[in-house]
Formats: structure tokens, C-alpha cells, sequence
């Protein structure tokens, strides 16, 4: 487990914020040199706590208007039927975010595609395929009122 301080804290806070800022622009943001900052960042790569470096971009700018949360359960609940929803979840590029939820769906999938009818070919030619799922659930973002990716943070990082 990481053990996070202030600065810590703080270089987090500024990576979330924007992760293409240099070690230097880290640096003077925490007011430490260069070089610990740097053994910070691979400390933080290292543990996990970075996952991945990404740029976030803007769906309907490329062409995917359309965002739909489907709620989908599965006849069963077997271990090949999980194995099965899963699989397809992780290789599906439709798919932008899948969680397994309690309540009456088994799991809540975010799905972006250009417009109706590639978000129904997505439902018959992938989802529908699976002889695993009783139903989908579908809404459809009407408009986005917030969409953050940064974390929240401890109150004391600033």
C-alpha cells in the first residue's frame, strides 16, 4: 500500500487535474527538485495508484453521440454466465465503463455508439448473441450534466 503524504497528495492532485505537465512543472508546483519528484511518480506507477496515462477526448466530436446506461441481467447467475457477460464487456469498444451492481439488474454497462441503430447493432449482433442474458434495460443521456474523471481528494491537499 502507498503511503501518502502531502506531497504526495499533491502530485496526485495536480496529475488528475493535468497529466501532461512535466516533472519540472510537478516540481515547482510542490516545491521539491526534479528528481525526487520523478522517484515520486515511479513510486506512484509502481504501487498502482497510477494506472495508465490518458487524454481525455470528446465523444460526440468523434462522431459517438449517443451515451446509453443499460442495465442488463443474465438468466442465470453461474460461473460460465458471468465468465461469458465479462468477456464480452472487456472486449467490446462500445463499451466504456461495466460494473456488477446489486438491485434488479446484475450489471449496469455505459455504451457509446454514432446514433440509434449502431447502438441497436450493438445489442443484436453482440449482446443479444449471448444466450446468457435474460434482458437489457436501456436509458438513453439525454445530456450530460457532469462528467469528472479526477478522484476527490482530502480536503488538506491544497
Amino acid at each position: 500500500m502507498f503511503s501518502f503524504d502531502r506531497t504526495a497528495w499533491r502530485l496526485v492532485d495536480a496529475l488528475q487535474r493535468s497529466g501532461r505537465q512535466s516533472a519540472q512543472q510537478l516540481a515547482d508546483l510542490v516545491g521539491m527538485s526534479v528528481t525526487p519528484v520523478w522517484r515520486r511518480l515511479k513510486d506512484l506507477e509502481q504501487s498502482g495508484v497510477i494506472r495508465r496515462e490518458v487524454v481525455l477526448m470528446d465523444r460526440e466530436k468523434l462522431g459517438l453521440a449517443i451515451c446509453v446506461w443499460a442495465y442488463v441481467t443474465l438468466v442465470r447467475h453461474e460461473e460460465q454466465a458471468v465468465d461469458d457477460f465479462e468477456r464480452l464487456a472487456h472486449a467490446c469498444p462500445e463499451i466504456m465503463e461495466c460494473a456488477s451492481i446489486t438491485g434488479e439488474a446484475d450489471y449496469v454497462i455505459k455504451v457509446v455508439a454514432a446514433d440509434m441503430k449502431a447502438y441497436d447493432r450493438f445489442l443484436q449482433e453482440k449482446l443479444f448473441k449471448l444466450k446468457c442474458i435474460a434482458g437489457v434495460r436501456s436509458n438513453v443521456v439525454l445530456s450530460e450534466i457532469k462528467y469528472e474523471t479526477a478522484l476527490p481528494l482530502p480536503p488538506a491537499v491544497a
